[in-house]
């Protein structure tokens, strides 16, 4: 009965050796077959994507401009003499009215006091010649009509060199004045021109110092003759905004509004001159100085946005790669008509919500599986702040 047993036991040994080899055969090669489906399955491309928008978008006009003072005037002497005091400082800011320079007054002053003194002489002269007057009127017939005729002629005479003497008063007032001068403006003084001691006079040319105003302050800009329809209809509806930057295009400087289009177009470059206003509180912009502008001439409401990374361009035109909700890539043909700070406005080919390939394009095509990184837009984030 023992060896009967050892057989059986033997058989099932190798039965079940034999099972095992079998199965083990079996998910080997599953395993193989699987595998070498994987290996002809690429691997997904990695890109950045961002989500279609709907919003408002403000459309701009760019352009290059230049800084000028509002008003700039060049202070200049009235009178002549010598100036006695200089009582401003190179890049100061004055008010108007503010005392700049001093010019000895003594002549000035001697030319008012001799007008004084020959209307009181006048004065003098009228009041006897009015006693002369009554006189021969008191006399009747016993002074001629002649006599009385020259009289009041006399009189009359001495009445109107008195209103001429108040006028040469007013007039030697007015100079004594100008020896003291004054800023006429607010502003910045520049460089003074003429030194304390200097002989000045008011046939010279050359001023004391020029005040150019800077609060506010205006800025002369350019734009295509082509432009001036869209210009023309947004300040027909309220001065539009006018941003001041930096010539790099990135920093702003300043914002203002559109004050004047120039009466004519320059034929040689076919451009319109433009005028904008800047109120300038922190002195960020100051005469003479290089600026790049953007006009804001209108607003798209509900407008169709992407990144500007989305849009590619093709033999066919323009167009972008969207993504399913399964990860998988195709082309679509798109059209711009705007773009601008790193974002395009799509008028047609793409509805809010879908997802573009903002990175990663050159290794896409139509049918594609991607991984999907996905970038925060700029109005998502601004939300989030």
């Amino acid at each position: 009965m023992t060896r009967p047993r050892t057989i059986g036991w033997t058989f099932l040994v190798a039965a079940i050796a034999l099972a095992g080899g079998y199965a083990w055969h079996h998910h080997a090669a599953e395993t193989a077959g699987r595998n070498s489906h994987k290996a002809n399955v690429p691997p997904p491309v990695a890109v950045k994507t961002a989500q279609v928008e709907k919003t408002d978008f403000p459309v701009y006009l760019t352009g290059l401009g230049t800084v000028q003072g509002f008003n700039t005037v060049i202070v200049r002497t009235r009178v002549d003499g010598q100036i006695n005091k200089i009582a401003f400082r190179e890049g100061q800011f004055v008010k108007t009215g503010d005392v700049l320079a001093e010019i000895d007054p003594r002549p000035l002053q001697a030319a008012y006091d001799q007008a004084v003194a020959k209307k009181a002489q006048d004065q003098a002269s009228l009041h006897n010649a009015q006693i002369d007057l009554q006189r021969y009127t008191k006399l009747g017939d016993f002074a001629t009509g002649q006599q009385k005729d020259t009289q009041r002629s006399t009189v009359e005479q001495l009445t109107a060199q008195i209103s001429a003497d108040e006028a040469a008063i007013e007039n030697a007032q007015t100079q004594l004045d100008y020896a003291t001068i004054r800023a006429p403006i607010d502003g910045v003084t520049g460089f003074r021109q003429v030194d304390q001691g200097n002989i000045v006079n008011a046939a010279t040319q050359t001023g004391i110092v020029t005040i150019a105003q800077v609060e506010p302050i205006a800025a002369i800009f350019t734009a295509p003759e082509e432009q001036l329809p869209e210009i023309k209809a947004a300040l027909a509806v309220a001065p539009p905004k006018v941003i001041a930057l930096a010539t790099d295009g990135k920093k702003v400087l300043s914002t203002g509004t559109l004050s004047l289009i120039n009466n004519q177009v320059d034929t040689t470059s076919g451009t319109i001159r433009l005028k904008a206003v800047f109120d300038n509180k922190d002195h960020a912009l100051w005469p003479g100085q290089s600026i790049a502008t953007r006009l804001l001439v209108k607003t798209l409401k509900d407008a169709i946005v992407v990144p500007d990374e989305a849009v590619q361009h093709g033999t066919e035109g323009l167009y972008a790669f969207t993504v399913d909700q399964n990860n998988k890539a195709s082309i679509q043909k798109i059209k711009v008509s705007q773009s601008i700070d790193g974002r395009s406005v799509v008028d047609n080919g793409l509805s809010a919500g879908q997802r573009v390939v903002t990175a990663g394009q050159l290794k896409v095509k139509s049918g594609t599986i991607v991984s999907t990184n996905v970038a925060s837009s700029d109005s998502d984030k601004a939300k989030a702040e």
